[in-house]
Parts: C-alpha cells; structure tokens; sequence
C-alpha cells in the first residue's frame, strides 16, 4: 500500500496562498511560514502531517500527494478547510 508524508500551509484565502508560495520560492523557510501562517494544528510542526495512506485526508488533498513530485510546493489547493500549500516530502509505492 502506498504511503507518502507530506507538510502543508493551511490557510483562508487562495491570494494568501499565492503570497507564501512566492515566498517559498524566493527562499522563505517552510515550516517557519506554516507556523507563522498555517490555521492547521500542525502548524506548531512547521505544517508536517507525519505518515498517511490513500484515503486518510481528504480527496482534493489525497489527489496532489499521491500525484505530485516530491520536493515541489503544489497549489493553492483548496478544500473545504481553506488553501493549502502541500509539499510532499516523501512517498513510497
């Protein structure tokens, strides 16, 4: 069974999102930004969601972590908790 661990930023607003992703990309650390930002209880972790199968978060959220490559800030993707920013950090098929 597939597994994969993944950080992410929570937040309200998709140009929030688009902010802290440009960010990221010009340098800004990850887990400083979702402890500053992220509305997630994981923020206190610097967003990091720990070890988690298909199906174990929602389909939007599942759908980039199982997708996407590892190392790379995806999004905004929006669910019905707000924008997140997800950052695969690992996966294993």
């Amino acid at each position: 069974m597939a597994r994969a661990t993944a950080r992410h930023i929570l937040v309200k607003t998709e140009s929030q999102a688009l902010e802290l992703k440009t960010q990221i990309e010009g340098g800004a650390d990850f887990a400083e930004l979702a402890r500053q930002h992220s509305s997630c209880p994981s923020s206190r972790d610097g967003g990091n969601l720990g070890s988690f199968g298909p199906g174990q978060m929602v389909p939007e959220f599942d759908q980039v972590v199982f997708s996407a490559p590892v190392g790379t800030v995806q999004g905004p993707v929006r669910t019905q908790f707000g924008q997140h920013l997800i950052e695969v950090t690992g996966r294993q098929d």
